[in-house]
């Protein structure tokens, strides 16, 4: 089975854990194993919003996950990129894992959207799936979709 790694955020805007938990379902239903990556924060945000893990099995802290990452352990990663510290967080685990990647962004300044685009065309070549976006994830999940369809094909 393909494995898929989901790196998250900080957990200040308020979509991310629905759009965590969405992601999560969709690539499951895609053929993925998947594994959500993300500061103890966000995953406390999880665990409350998932307590049965229907669909977030696996969950690991940021920091373990790369002390011990490398090559070849995901298929895919897609990361939320919706702060400076994210998109070096995305950066860093593109170049370790090295595997197909998206970049899901998202930011209620466009101005922010454009910055963190930028910084991730210029250290990666992932998939940039990019909205504008903040307290509602419809438009994240618009283009999400779109994206992981394009996976399935």
């Amino acid at each position: 089975m393909k494995k898929a790694l989901i790196l998250l955020g900080c957990p200040e805007s308020p979509a991310q854990t629905p759009m965590a938990l969405y992601a999560s379902h969709r690539l499951t239903n895609a053929g993925y194993n998947v594994t959500v990556v993300s500061n103890p924060s966000a995953m406390r945000l999880l665990d409350v919003s998932d307590p049965e893990e229907r669909y977030i099995q696996k969950k690991t802290d940021i920091e373990s996950c790369l002390e011990n990452l490398k090559e070849g352990d995901f298929d895919l990663l897609l990361g939320f990129v919706h702060k400076d510290a994210a998109v070096a967080y995305f950066v860093t685990f593109y170049h370790i894992l090295n595997t197909k990647s998206i970049a899901l962004i998202f930011e209620k300044d466009s101005q922010l959207l454009e910055e963190f685009e930028n910084q991730v065309k210029e250290n990666t070549e992932a998939q940039i799936v990019s909205a504008r976006a903040y307290h509602n994830p419809t438009p994240i999940r618009v283009k999400l979709d779109k994206a992981i369809g394009s996976l399935e094909d």
